[in-house]
C-alpha cells in the first residue's frame, strides 16, 4: 500500500473536497497588484523624464521594474495551470504521460523564486555602492550595467533550474496535486544535495540582502550625523547645498524603506521552505506533506506581496499621502523660511547699496566745508 507521500506524487485526480477559490483569489491578486505596480512605475518614469531625473533613479527604477515584471511573469506562467488542473479534475502529473507539465511547473517555481531574490540582492548591492561609495558609483555604475546584469541573472537561474533535467535533483508533485517543486524529501544523495544547495543559495542571498541593507542604514545615519554637525553657522550657499543633501538623504531613505519591506516579505515567504528542506535532509523517512504544502504556499504568495508592498511604500504614493495629510502643517514653515530668506537677502542688499550712498554724501559735505 503506497504511503501518503507516494500517493501525493503519483495521483492523477484531485480530491473533490479541495476548492479552487483560494488559488483563484491569489491569481487575481497577483495580476492586479503587479499590473498596478507597473502603471505606477510608468507614471513615475514619465514624470522623471519631464523633470530630468538622474541616472541613479533610473537605475533603481530599472531594477524594480524588472522585479515586478518577473513577479507578473511568474504569476501568468504558473497560476493558470493550477486553475486548469482544478477545472479538469486532473493533477499536474496526470496532465501528461511523461510528467512534463509537473516538470515545467517545478522548474518555473524554482526559477522565479531564485530570480526574485537575486534581483532583490542586486537592488540592495546597488544601494550599497550608491550610498557607501558614491565616487565609484558615479564613475562605473550606469544603466548599462543593469541591462547586462539582469540577463546574466536570468541565465544563471535557468541553468540552475535545468539541473534536474540532467539528473541532478528532481521535481515532484505535492498534494493536492496542483503543486510541483524540488523534492524536499529525496531518497537519493544527489537529489538531496540539490535540495540542500537550493535552500543554501536562498539563505545566503537573504543574509546578503540583510547585510547590504544594514550597511545602507549605517551610511545614512553617518550622513545624517554629518549634516547635523555642519548645520550651525552656514552661508546661504552652504545652506542651499545642505538642503539639497537633506533631500537626497530623504530619497535614499524612501528607497531603503521599500527595499527593507520587500526583503522582510521575501524572508517570511522563503524561510519556511528553507527550514523544511533542512529538516527533511536531517530526518530521513519522516516526511510531513502538510508542512511541505504550507511552505509551498508561503513561497507562492511572494509574487503577490511584492507589488502590494511597492504600491503602499512607493515614494510617489508616500509623497501624495504625506502632502495630502500634512500640506497645511508643512506649508507654513516652508513659506516662513522662504520669506525670511528673501528678507535676509534684501536686507543685505540694502546695506550694501546704502553704504556707497552714505560715503558719497559725506564726501559732498566735506567739499562744501572746504
Amino acid at each position: 500500500m503506497p504511503t501518503n507521500d507516494e500517493w501525493c506524487r503519483e495521483t492523477i485526480y484531485i480530491d473533490p473536497t479541495n476548492s479552487p477559490v483560494t488559488s483563484a483569489i491569489m491569481f487575481a491578486a497577483g495580476i492586479f497588484g503587479n499590473v498596478a505596480a507597473l502603471v505606477i512605475l510608468e507614471i513615475r518614469r514619465r514624470r522623471d523624464t519631464r523633470t530630468g531625473g538622474t541616472s541613479r533613479a533610473s537605475l533603481f527604477q530599472i531594477l524594480i521594474t524588472s522585479l515586478v515584471v518577473t513577479d507578473l511573469a511568474g504569476t501568468c506562467l504558473v497560476s493558470p495551470l493550477v486553475q486548469l488542473s482544478y477545472s479538469l479534475n486532473t493533477t499536474l502529473v496526470g496532465m501528461s504521460k511523461t510528467g512534463s507539465v509537473c516538470q515545467y511547473f517545478g522548474g518555473s517555481m524554482t526559477f522565479f523564486t531564485l530570480a526574485t531574490i537575486l534581483l532583490l540582492f542586486t537592488m540592495a548591492l546597488e544601494r550599497c555602492f550608491a550610498i557607501g561609495y558614491p565616487y565609484l558609483y558615479s564613475r562605473h555604475v550606469t544603466k548599462k550595467c543593469a541591462y547586462i546584469t539582469i540577463p546574466v541573472l536570468f541565465l544563471l537561474c535557468t541553468l540552475f533550474c535545468l539541473l534536474p533535467f540532467a539528473g541532478f535533483g528532481k521535481y515532484v508533485q505535492y498534494c493536492p496535486g496542483t503543486w510541483c517543486l524540488i523534492d524536499m524529501n529525496p531518497s537519493e544523495v544527489k537529489d538531496q544535495a540539490y535540495a540542500n544547495l537550493y535552500a543554501t543559495v536562498l539563505l545566503v542571498l537573504v543574509l546578503a540582502v540583510v547585510v547590504c541593507n544594514c550597511f545602507v542604514v549605517y551610511q545614512l545615519f553617518r550622513m545624517y550625523q554629518r549634516r547635523r554637525k555642519n548645520g550651525g553657522s552656514m552661508t546661504a550657499t552652504m545652506r542651499s547645498n545642505n538642503d539639497r543633501r537633506a533631500m537626497s538623504i530623504a530619497q535614499e531613505v524612501e528607497h531603503l524603506i521599500l527595499l527593507v519591506f520587500m526583503t522582510i516579505s521575501f524572508i517570511i515567504c522563503t524561510l519556511p521552505l528553507v527550514i523544511r528542506v533542512y529538516i527533511n535532509s536531517m530526518e530521513n523517512n519522516k516526511a510531513s506533506h502538510s508542512m511541505d504544502l504550507i511552505a509551498l504556499r508561503f513561497i507562492s504568495i511572494n509574487s503577490i506581496i511584492d507589488p502590494l508592498v511597492f504600491i503602499i511604500l512607493s515614494p510617489s504614493v508616500l509623497h501624495f499621502c504625506w502632502s495630502s495629510v500634512c500640506k497645511h502643517r508643512l506649508g507654513a514653515p516652508r513659506a516662513y523660511m522662504f520669506k525670511s530668506s528673501i528678507a535676509k537677502e534684501n536686507s543685505c542688499g540694502t546695506v550694501e547699496l546704502s553704504r556707497p550712498a552714505l560715503d558719497y554724501n559725506q564726501h559732498l559735505h566735506s567739499v562744501e566745508n572746504l
